[in-house]
């Protein structure tokens, strides 16, 4: 990692990103120790101007950014770190420092599918995923059919927590449906993004 410290005086500016929903939530500066420290200790760890030292954030609240990924721009004197926050980031209680909601609730589907995947990978005895796993891809077939035709029936009345109910039973045996066949829901998205004529 080749980094201009001196462009700007011995700091970079380091950018924070959620790394599950991609929300900024914040920015802060970093001197060639505290991105070492941060390396090491695996949180994010700034220069503080006002303070003249490094910082962890979270030092005190308990707050702290755990760090996923680090990434240079294209100039070397600029971060991006994605990583997981630990509770709200903003010392004002906000989510971010820039008082937006770190929310993606899609986001979840990314950790309901590594799950999914870590069933059948490491299934135990208690899982209800792991068993259909177990019962093989005609089962899985059939279940996702199953649910297909119960969310069309409820469809048809105005019960939105049935109707709901049976969206969700159907999305959960379609994601199982293509971790068994070997594939992702992002390789679906990728297709839909071709289709899309916008």
């Amino acid at each position: 990692m080749q980094l201009d410290f001196e462009k700007q005086g011995g700091l970079v500016p380091a950018i924070i990103q959620d790394a599950a929903t991609h929300v900024v939530l914040m920015l802060g500066f970093m001197n060639q120790e505290a991105l070492q420290v941060t390396q090491e200790l695996g949180k994010v760890t700034f220069y503080s101007r006002s303070k003249g030292r490094l910082w962890t954030k979270g030092e005190t609240s308990g707050h702290f950014l755990l760090v996923k990924d680090i990434l240079v721009d294209c100039d070397q004197d600029s971060l991006l770190i994605k990583a997981e926050p630990v509770g709200p980031t903003c010392h004002t209680g906000s989510q971010t420092c820039f008082f937006e909601e770190n929310e993606d609730p899609l986001a979840f589907l990314r950790v309901l599918t590594k799950t999914i995947g870590a069933r059948k990978n490491q299934p135990t005895e208690s899982s209800y995923t792991a068993s259909l796993f177990k019962k093989g891809i005609n089962k899985i077939a059939q279940k996702v059919g199953e649910e297909a035709v119960e969310l069309v029936i409820e469809a048809k009345d105005q019960n939105k927590e049935l109707f709901m109910g049976e969206a969700a039973d159907l999305l959960f045996h379609y994601l199982v449906l293509l971790e068994a066949k070997g594939y992702s829901l992002s390789e679906v998205v990728q297709l839909l993004k071709t289709r899309h004529k916008g």
